[in-house]
């Protein structure tokens, strides 16, 4: 079986990141639902999830699914939104539709109606493109971001920055933890994701996959920043004031697996070492910082000499 899943991660716009909103009221999106609140080791803020039902090709010739897709948004440190679809696809026997009621009972389940080719439907799912009648869980991810955004009080802002996202595919079955991990970078906005998850729960899954796309979406951002302050090459003080914003609403938003769970660090250290993160956002962020430094020395040089 397969568990399928897209991340639209976003810059929160609006807000004010001094704030004690925590902004739970933008990600209470489920009537009567919990939303779920963590003030460690960060602030973050998840609504409950609600199935929207899906009917569509998956992709491949004569292969449709039906069912539902589990949908939430979440808040990070009050900076950025992240809007989230999951659904596991299972065979079925039925080779016709069944009334809603069958699907709305078994929530976060793709039933596969016509012959259950794995290897054809999981290569579709995770290719960048598809066509436009196939399963579209971003658009669903999307919904739920747009959701949020349209929520906050808006406002100049004085730092834009594009979303981007992650389209996920795992291979579920057996009891090992992740492996087979494959991360593209497909396009500026679009990253593809493929892993065996052994019996991990959908869920958790998801979680994984949010905490993946929300740091290739900070990596991302940083390094188009860095790009637009045009070091080297113009005035340093202009630089710095590029610099600015993604000083105060990037850099202290760098921790992945924070979630501390086996999962998360079992895909962490397999990224790390491939696609090395951490080690591109810390020669990002020094190279920021040196500007500073730099800065400061021909200040007190030319007071110095002054």
């Amino acid at each position: 079986m397969l568990v399928v899943g897209e991340v639209d991660t976003g810059l929160l716009r609006g807000r004010d990141p001094s704030s004690s909103d925590d902004g739970r009221s933008l990600v209470d999106l489920v009537a009567g639902e919990r939303v779920l609140v963590a003030t460690r080791p960060r602030s973050y803020v998840r609504s409950p999830e609600r199935p929207v039902g899906v009917d569509c090709p998956l992709g491949v010739p004569q292969v449709r699914g039906i069912g539902t897709v589990m949908q939430r948004a979440a808040i990070t440190d009050n900076e950025v939104v992240q809007g989230s679809a999951y659904a596991m696809i299972v065979p079925t026997e039925h080779t016709a539709r069944r009334p809603w009621s069958h699907y709305l009972a078994r929530p976060g389940h793709i039933e596969m109606v016509g012959r259950p080719r794995w290897d054809e439907v999981a290569a579709e799912l995770a290719s960048p493109g598809r066509p436009r009648t196939a399963l579209d869980l971003g658009a669903v991810a999307q919904r739920a971001t747009d959701e949020v955004q349209n929520g906050t009080r808006g406002g100049q802002e004085d730092f834009r920055a594009a979303r981007s996202r992650l389209r996920w595919v795992a291979r579920t079955g057996g009891d090992g933890p992740l492996t087979g991990i494959r991360f593209e970078v497909h396009d500026r906005r679009l990253r593809l994701l493929r892993f065996d998850a052994g019996a991990a729960k959908p869920a958790d899954l998801a979680a994984v996959c949010e905490d993946v796309a929300l740091h290739d979406w900070l990596l991302s951002t940083l390094i188009e920043n860095v790009r637009k302050a045009a070091i080297g090459r113009a005035p340093r003080g202009e630089t710095l004031q590029r610099l600015g914003p993604a000083i105060d609403r990037l850099l202290h938003l760098w921790m992945p697996a924070a979630r501390a769970d086996e999962l998360t660090e079992t895909m962490w250290t397999v990224l790390e070492r491939g696609a090395g993160f951490s080690r591109q956002w810390t020669t990002l962020a020094t190279r920021i910082r040196d500007q500073f430094s730099v800065m400061l020395a021909e200040s007190l040089s030319a007071a110095t000499r002054s």
